[in-house]
């Protein structure tokens, strides 16, 4: 048998040795017959069935047969045992996977041209590949929901069952008949996180999308449109347009909101060293006097509403620091008409965001600054793949251009931003130059980046101990929390992103996705990170000439860059009559 390694000592791996189509196979036992087909490159073809997830055998597309055995068995949910035969082509497997794909088509109404997969959807692959023939009619009892910025369509649900899987709230439940449902419990709540978006695999839920009032704008033509695109969009749009995750298209995404019709371009990394900046100096200040401990990053608007609805006795520990797309927002609308010769209201700021929550981030009354928002419209990286698509702009084919001067060159740290435990990097860095005029070595807050839910770091300021806790997913926050409820001295401070990974892995970002992409994402920030010159919001000699030319005092930063938050009620749920019909947040 072979051997693996475990904290430095040698461990037996058991292992199961069978045949798939007649050719060996060895696995680890307690392996699927899907995971070990896929591992030797033979196609079982499925639907349901998520990287990240346990598999629930629902859209029955993955059956296969067993020699000896009577019937077809689903093998996401069969184990390889010794000895196994097992066959996955034949006419009767043929037969059996076509009539649950019809059975499937059954209930899914199909809207191709307002889908989330923009065309790249297994599920019509599927149908190409069996010559299956779609049937579904409405049903009565199917509803189209919205609740905040996410759209749930009982008419595409397949009954999967994955969207309740990743709901961190418990929002989503399954009916009797295999539709999903939004709960009836009042003390749940849906913090728009859209994770149920990119682990539905028939879109049978979406963000509310607004790139067509976008285009309505840009033939109004009296209005100046500025675009900005988040530190992690420029890792991951690429996958859009056949490049790899990870793969770096900065630029290129300059080049293509130019071309979209956008008049100005800055980078959302940019903000982030403001936040950056304001958020160490909360910390410090928190720190000395001891009050609002832990302090709480607020960036990531579905983790606020999260503490706004389920924790509120947590409010106060929130950063006041606006978001670094509200922070942009705001240094725009105050900045720009100055130098153009224009009014604020003339200004239409459009942020390109990984994030479905970030549009309702936009529309809270408590980011306005004299009567405005900051941001008008939000995009996904998804949303703006589509845009580009239907304009016939390619970033493979599309020469580079940066972003604009003097809102377009961030720090490394304002990059990291969109990695689970950017931000606290980011924070930590300035802090800790301003406590003790040296900058922390690298290897001082490394252990607070990469995959792990929860991480755990003490670090030594000036002779203090800060203990800190980087979190990635609300189901880790909660647990963060209650021990918090429990001993209020655990920690000193708290970043948490609801997404898995950071930004990286938000809900608007493209599918499929999973933990894989989701790193090779954030690795490549980090990479951008450590070739960058300039590596401390701090050090950005542009972020220092704003806040002395524009915000030469407290009472105007305060206003631009920061804002409170209060308890909230749960959303009303509103009932829709078709999955077009526009929305309103």
């Amino acid at each position: 048998m072979p051997s693996g390694y475990n904290n430095g000592e040698t461990t037996l791996m058991e292992t199961v040795t069978f045949t798939i189509n007649g050719r060996p196979v060895v696995v680890e036992k307690g392996t699927t017959i899907l995971e070990a087909a896929k591992k030797s490159g033979v196609v079982i073809p499925t639907l349901c069935n998520h990287p990240d997830l346990p598999p629930s055998g629902t859209c029955g597309m993955c059956v296969i047969s067993i020699v000896g055995r009577e019937g077809t068995v689903r093998s996401c949910v069969t184990l390889a045992e010794e000895g196994m035969e097992v066959v996955t082509e034949s006419l009767e497997l043929i037969t059996e996977r076509k009539k649950n794909l019809e059975s499937i088509l059954g209930h899914h109404l199909l809207e191709c041209d307002d889908c989330v997969f923009l065309q790249k959807c297994h599920l019509l692959e599927l149908v190409r590949e069996f010559q299956a023939k779609p049937s579904a009619k409405r049903r009565e009892e199917d509803e189209i929901l919205q609740s905040g910025a996410i759209v749930f369509d009982q008419t595409k649900c397949i009954g999967c069952g994955n969207c309740t899987l990743v709901c961190p709230t418990g929002y989503i439940e399954m009916r009797e008949d295999g539709k999903m449902r939004l709960t009836d419990d009042k003390g749940k709540e849906c913090i728009n996180c859209a994770q149920c978006v990119i682990h539905c695999p028939v879109g049978a839920i979406e963000g509310v999308g607004e790139f067509e009032e976008l285009e309505k704008l840009f033939e109004d033509g009296d209005k100046v449109m500025v675009a900005q695109f988040a530190p992690s969009i420029r890792t991951s749009i690429g996958e859009e347009f056949g490049y790899r995750p990870g793969e770096i298209v900065t630029d290129k995404l300059a080049a293509a909101l130019r071309k979209v019709g956008f008049h100005h371009v800055y980078d959302t990394a940019f903000a982030a060293d403001f936040t950056t900046i304001e958020e160490a100096g909360e910390l410090l200040e928190r720190l000395e006097s001891g009050e609002n401990l832990p302090a709480m990053t607020s960036c990531c608007p579905s983790w606020v509403r999260f503490v706004e609805f389920f924790y509120p006795e947590f409010l106060p520990n929130l950063a006041t620091s606006r978001s670094p797309q509200i922070m942009l927002g705001g240094i725009i609308k105050k900045i720009l008409p100055e130098r153009i010769g224009r009014k604020p209201e003339d200004i239409v700021v459009v942020s390109i965001m990984p994030c479905v929550s970030k549009k309702y981030e936009v529309r809270r009354k408590e980011m306005k600054i004299d009567g405005l928002y900051p941001v008008d419209r939000v995009l996904t990286t998804r949303e703006l793949a589509r845009l580009l698509k239907k304009k016939g702009i390619d970033l493979g084919r599309i020469d580079p251009e940066p972003a604009d001067d003097p809102m377009g060159e961030p720090s490394g740290a304002g990059v990291i931003y969109g990695s689970s435990g950017g931000v606290f990097e980011s924070a930590l860095r300035t802090a800790f130059f301003r406590a003790t005029g040296e900058n922390i070595p690298d290897d001082a807050v490394r252990e607070i980046r990469g995959h792990d839910g929860i991480k755990r770091k003490e670090l030594d300021i000036n002779g203090k101990t800060v203990k800190l806790a980087v979190v990635s997913g609300l189901g880790n926050a909660r647990k963060i929390l209650e021990e918090l409820k429990e001993n209020p001295q655990a920690y000193d401070a708290v970043e948490v992103m609801t997404c898995p990974g950071g930004c990286v892995g938000g809900g608007g970002q493209p599918i499929p996705s999973s933990k894989e992409t989701i790193w090779k994402r954030a690795q490549a920030l980090y990479d951008i990170d450590r070739d960058k010159t300039m590596r401390r919001a701090h050090e950005n000699a542009v972020v220092t000439n704003i806040y002395r030319d524009h915000l030469p005092d407290e009472e105007t930063r305060k206003k631009i860059l920061h804002t409170h938050y209060a308890k909230k009620r749960r959303k009303i749920v509103k009932k829709l009559i078709d999955s077009k019909q526009p929305y309103e947040l």
